[in-house]
């Protein structure tokens, strides 16, 4: 029995564990790990909301594109959502159908998104902030969509309105009655009644259209460009047909 206990004690005293100091080192590095990756771990959470609204952009473009197929077959040439026609802009500002008119129109908004000029400097844009004045942008599903509303303090301009009174030839339902051709219902049924929402608390889907012009071989399609009011300037892409 003497024998065993010795035995037991002897076993006990040879089992080494981590010092006190040893364990404070161990927790200190710990710390200064997480310290250190905390900032990366941010970024990347940034990186990815970027990211998504830029993808959420594309989805925009692409249905735009889609719904461009559709009316140039359906109705004889290709619009995007929110134009009455071809040659009808989609903004509170009025642009008439001309060539300098467009060239107007482009300008105003390259000035808000950023642009290469003449001498091929790069000049940033100015829409940088949701509260930023800007060239007549208007919101893709409804400024006051409660699934996708645009944040207080934003300058998006009205939900444009249907202009049929004073158009005989904009699209018709098959009964012969006018369409609803305002921006965010179209673009609303494009994507099943669910509009997207921007992945930033001041961020919202915004877009214009610069009228196509002209006539037979010398008709010149409309351009679509989107954003996202978190910063315009950053987070934005066209479609030319």
């Amino acid at each position: 029995m003497k024998q065993t206990l010795k035995t037991l004690i002897r076993n006990v005293k040879s089992i080494k564990g981590n010092s006190l100091a040893e364990f404070a080192t161990t927790t200190a590095l710990m710390a200064t790990l997480a310290a250190t990756a905390a900032p990366k771990l941010s970024e990347m959470s940034e990186g990815a909301k970027a990211e998504k609204s830029k993808n959420e952009i594309d989805k925009i473009i692409k249905q735009g594109g889609s719904f461009y197929q559709d009316t140039a077959d359906n109705e004889g040439r290709g619009r995007f959502p929110g134009q009455d026609k071809y040659n009808k802009a989609v903004t509170t500002a009025n642009y008439a159908a001309t060539a300098s008119d467009e060239d107007a129109h482009e300008t105003a908004i390259l000035a808000d998104l950023g642009h290469v000029d003449a001498s091929d400097n790069y000049v940033a844009g100015t829409y940088t902030h949701f509260e930023d004045t800007h060239s007549g942008w208007t919101s893709v599903f409804g400024r006051d969509n409660p699934d996708a509303q645009a944040p207080n303090g934003h300058t998006i301009g009205a939900d444009d309105d249907d202009e049929l009174a004073d158009c005989n030839t904009c699209p018709q339902n098959a009964d012969g009655s006018e369409k609803n051709t305002s921006g965010p219902a179209e673009w609303l049924a494009l994507f099943g009644d669910m509009p997207l929402s921007s992945q930033y608390q001041d961020g919202h889907f915004v877009y214009q259209v610069v009228a196509g012009y002209g006539s037979g071989d010398d008709a010149y399609p409309p351009v679509l460009y989107v954003a996202d009011i978190e910063n315009g300037s950053h987070f934005n892409n066209l479609l030319e047909p």
